[in-house]
């Protein structure tokens, strides 16, 4: 079993000279057998050190605390640092409302994350094997799972967890902590069949092998090898346009009308890495979500729908923003900065509005510089000292440069394709009561320079763009 193992960690390069790894032993026979096997092989492999998190789910009493001081008495034998983690698995979910598989996972993760940083380890070993693979994927096909789905348990992810026993069975792993009489901790709750996972495992693998398929575990596996290659290959195409249909602003990703143009095998994974990039995971997004940020690009702008973990996407114009939730604001309050001749500085805004008057000379061999806006006006026309700069407010009108009549200002960020929250943001510089300039897109024909203009006001807007 140690050259399956070892061949494991060649191909996929699981581990490399001199990294830290840590291993989550939990006592049973998965777990121990896979840190007695990275432990005799420490030296071969040429790992710098090993350390053992082990969580106490707090769900079988006595068993579990027993569970944990055997971990430890282990690794105090070996010289291997332990880490330890007590939850009260049950509490906790019933408190989220959400299952306890699913609250222990995401503290079991959080736990190897954080010992990680803590530790400045590479990698995170986890136990699971053949066995494992099968089950999850025909616990997959029951829910009804596509590609990525069918492609199982992936023998390493990101780059940092890393699955060394995905090609062992589960029977050679009893038998080899038989043969080093590793006596490894038996969980009681893997034999009740009120999970569905143990119903898988208990009842219906022997049924299929018994009536159908003896093999079914490596069929299974092979097929989450197929599958896998062919999820990998789309998943390339996917990224490649990804970098082409999707931008990203903060934290912020806008997938443009065109990317709804691929063929839906793309699509579905674009969107997909858009959710992963924005939250880190893909937790409890499944492919109804997919398909009903596909239905709501074929509506009509503005209309928006909520995503797991507080996730938002809208349509603008045809584009679809995905970005994290904000959480309800009462209506923005207006702000107003009066500005005078030469610099002002908003410290609020972080930026510096600059007011010069200029000869025509100037403004024809002014260029602008990166992160600056400059426009120019009239300054007889503008007669007046109260020049201000604000953010929109109801019932704002403008006359856009080239019109003699208004618009609203509404309609014009509607005309511009201006997404609704970014409205508030932008500036306006108005002469007294008039708008004079829209910063970064349009100026006002009231102040326009003209072949009869004497004195010219430059406004030069630096930072914060």
């Amino acid at each position: 079993m140690k050259n399956v193992v070892i061949n494991t960690i060649k191909k996929y390069n699981m581990i490399e000279k001199g990294d830290k790894i840590i291993v989550g032993v939990s006592g049973g026979p998965d777990s121990m057998c896979l840190l007695h096997l990275l432990y005799s092989l420490r030296e071969d492999l040429r790992i710098k050190e090993i350390f053992v998190a082990h969580i106490n789910h707090c769900i079988r009493g006595k068993e579990a605390d027993q569970d944990e001081k055997f971990v430890e008495n282990f690794c105090l034998q070996n010289n291997i640092k332990f880490f330890s983690k007590r939850a009260n698995i049950n509490k906790l979910a019933k408190e989220k409302g959400v299952s306890s598989e699913s609250i222990g996972r995401e503290i079991r993760y959080s736990f190897f994350y954080e010992l990680k940083e803590k530790l400045n380890a590479q990698k995170i070993a986890l136990a699971h094997n053949c066995n494992d693979q099968a089950e999850t994927v025909l616990m997959r096909i029951m829910r009804g799972t596509g590609l990525e789905g069918l492609g199982g348990i992936k023998a390493i992810r990101e780059g940092i967890y890393i699955r060394p026993l995905i090609s062992v069975l589960r029977k050679d792993i009893e038998n080899y902590c038989d043969s080093n009489n590793l006596k490894p901790r038996i969980d009681r709750t893997n034999l009740e069949t009120i999970y569905t996972r143990n119903k898988i495992r208990l009842q219906l693998i022997p049924f299929i092998k018994e009536n159908f398929n003896e093999d079914i575990i490596g069929t299974l596996n092979k097929l989450s090898l197929s599958v896998s290659k062919d999820n990998e290959y789309l998943k390339e195409i996917a990224n490649e346009k990804y970098k082409i249909y999707c931008d990203r602003k903060g934290k912020k990703v806008i997938i443009s009308k065109e990317a709804f143009l691929q063929p839906e095998a793309i699509l579905s994974r674009i969107i997909r890495k858009v959710f992963y990039n924005i939250k880190g995971n893909l937790y409890n997004f499944e492919s109804k979500h997919i398909s009903d940020i596909i239905n709501i690009q074929k509506s009509e702008t503005g209309k928006s729908i909520m995503l797991p973990n507080n996730i938002k996407a809208e349509n603008v114009y045809k584009d679809i923003h995905i970005f994290i939730n904000g959480k309800n604001k009462k209506e923005k309050e207006l702000s107003f900065y009066n500005l005078k001749l030469g610099d002002n500085y908003l410290k609020k805004l972080d930026i510096l509005v600059k007011l010069n008057l200029v000869n025509i000379s100037y403004k024809d061999n002014y260029k602008n510089k990166d992160n600056e806006l400059v426009q120019y006006f009239d300054f007889d026309k503008v007669n007046t000292k109260d020049i201000i700069l604000r953010n929109r407010k109801p019932g704002d009108k403008f006359t856009p440069l080239g019109m003699k009549g208004n618009k609203k200002l509404k309609d014009l960020f509607i005309d511009l394709k201006i997404p609704r929250e970014e409205r508030d943001k932008i500036n306006i510089i108005c002469f007294k009561d008039e708008i004079a300039w829209i910063t970064g897109y349009r100026t006002s024909n009231k102040f326009k320079v003209d072949k009869d203009t004497k004195n010219i006001l430059q406004i030069i807007i630096k930072g914060g763009i």
